[in-house]
């Protein structure tokens, strides 16, 4: 399903032809260097979490991580959109892309997108969470006008709470 679309992005739910691209993004340990985690080492992994946290959300919630198409090369290059998160009984702007779109402003171009389409889910706020240290996510979440809020606590991590009013 269609999200949204930029001069070079095209943002839509995931499906389960996105099973290797999921696996891709959640493999490479310089991607996850601020992810809590371990990277994957199957693809069944990656269908579990299309299956059982995407797809799951998409049902329940009517939103959830939208893949991020490149249009130049037809290519899932990451994520960006929103989930639910408990602990903060808050909506999460969460985003993240393959390294070789790192420093393009990939980030931002996507992140201003998926924010345009929240408030069509009933989504009037969002939050970013970002550990300590990832630089490269607090400039994103500043580019899309996300206020530093606070430091709290996310999965054991340390992290810095963003947050936007839309």
């Amino acid at each position: 399903m269609f999200i949204a679309e930029t001069e070079r992005l095209i943002l839509r739910r995931f499906e389960a032809k996105d099973v290797e691209s999921l696996f891709l993004l959640n493999s490479i340990p310089e991607v996850l260097t601020y992810i809590p985690g371990a990277p994957m080492t199957c693809r069944s992994q990656a269908e579990d979490i299309l299956e059982n946290v995407l797809l799951k959300n998409y049902r329940e919630r009517g939103f959830g991580r939208w893949a991020v198409e490149h249009k130049a090369d037809n290519k899932v290059i990451g994520f960006c959109g929103p989930t639910y998160i408990k602990e903060f009984d808050e909506v999460e702007l969460g985003y993240r892309y393959l390294p070789e779109y790192w420093g393009k402003g990939i980030g931002s171009e996507a992140g201003h997108a998926a924010l345009s389409r929240f408030k069509d889910h009933g989504i009037d706020e969002a939050i970013a969470l970002i550990l300590l240290g990832n630089k490269g996510s607090e400039g994103v979440a500043r580019k899309l006008g996300m206020a530093e809020r606070e430091r709290s606590k996310f999965m054991g991590h340390k992290v810095n709470v963003f947050h936007k009013v839309l």
